[in-house]
C-alpha cells in the first residue's frame, strides 16, 4: 500500500470503487508501488459483488505524468525493470467492470493510454494527452498500438504514439480517446455520477454488453507483452539512457 494511490468507496455512490492517483509535487507519476496498489485494487473489484465500477481520478491540474523517469533510469542503468507496470496492465485488460476516468490536467504516457482501456473518459478543457515515447527512446505500451488505430485511425495514433504530438481535451474527443469535455471543476463529479448511473445498471447485462462492445481480451494482452518485450530491450539502449540523463537535468 502507497499513499500516493488512496482507494476508496465513497458512500455517496454506492458500487463504485475509487482509485486517486496522490502524488501531486510528482504530477502523479507512477512509481512502482503505486502501479502495485493500483492493480491489487482492480483484482479485487473483479471479485467484489459490492463493487461495480471504477473510476480513476488524479489530482487538481494533473491526472498523471506517466511513469516515474527515476525508475526508468535505475532500469537503464542496469536495475531490475520490476513487474509491477506489466501486472497494472495486464489487470486494465482483465478488468470485469466498467472502468471511467475522470482526467484534469496533464495525462502524460501511461496517463494517456490507461484511458484507452476505459469504457468513458470525461476530460477537462484544460487537459492535454501526449505520449512521449518515441522522445524517450522507448515504444508505446499498454496494448496502445493496437487499441489507439482502431478508435483514431491510422495518423492520429501516429501523430500521437509515434510523433508525440500533444492532444487538446476537444483534439481527444474527436479522435475518440474520450467521451466528454467539461471544466475542470466539473471533472470529478461528472466521472462519479457517469460511474453511479453505471453501478446502478443491472450488472450481467452490463458486463454481457461491455463484453461484446471490448471483443477479444486475449489479442489486447497478446499486444501488451510483444510492447512489453520491446520497451524492456529499449529501457537498456543507450539512446534511452541518454533520454534519460537529459530529461533528469532539466
Amino acid at each position: 500500500m502507497t499513499d500516493h494511490i488512496i482507494v476508496e468507496q465513497p458512500s455517496a455512490h454506492p458500487g463504485v470503487q475509487v482509485i486517486r492517483f496522490n502524488r501531486p509535487e510528482k504530477k502523479n507519476a507512477f512509481t512502482r508501488a503505486m502501479y502495485r496498489t493500483m492493480t491489487d485494487a482492480l483484482t479485487a473489484a473483479n471479485t467484489d459483488a459490492n463493487l461495480r465500477v471504477t473510476v480513476f481520478l488524479g489530482t487538481e491540474g494533473s491526472f498523471s505524468a506517466g511513469n516515474d523517469i527515476g525508475d526508468f533510469l535505475a532500469t537503464a542503468m542496469g536495475g531490475s525493470m520490476g513487474d509491477e507496470l506489466i501486472d497494472f496492465l495486464y489487470a486494465l485488460a482483465k478488468s470485469e467492470k466498467p472502468l471511467v476516468s475522470g482526467v484534469d490536467g496533464l495525462a502524460i504516457g501511461i496517463g494517456t493510454t490507461l484511458n484507452l482501456h476505459c469504457d468513458l473518459t470525461i476530460a477537462s478543457d484544460r487537459s492535454q494527452f501526449r505520449t512521449p515515447f518515441v522522445d524517450l527512446a522507448l515504444v508505446p505500451e499498454a496494448a496502445s498500438s493496437l487499441i489507439a488505430p482502431r478508435i483514431m485511425g491510422h495518423q492520429r495514433a501516429f501523430a500521437m504514439l509515434a510523433a508525440g504530438e500533444a492532444f487538446s481535451a476537444e483534439e481527444a474527443r474527436e479522435a475518440g480517446l474520450i467521451w466528454k469535455v467539461t471544466t475542470p471543476d466539473e471533472v470529478e463529479h461528472a466521472a462519479l455520477a457517469a460511474a453511479t448511473k453505471l453501478a446502478a445498471k443491472p450488472p450481467e447485462a452490463l458486463k454481457i454488453a461491455r463484453d461484446l462492445i471490448c471483443g477479444s481480451r486475449e489479442e489486447v494482452i497478446a499486444r501488451i507483452d510483444v510492447e512489453a518485450r520491446h520497451f524492456a530491450t529499449r529501457l537498456k539502449s543507450a539512446e534511452a539512457r541518454a533520454a534519460f540523463e537529459a530529461f533528469m537535468r532539466r
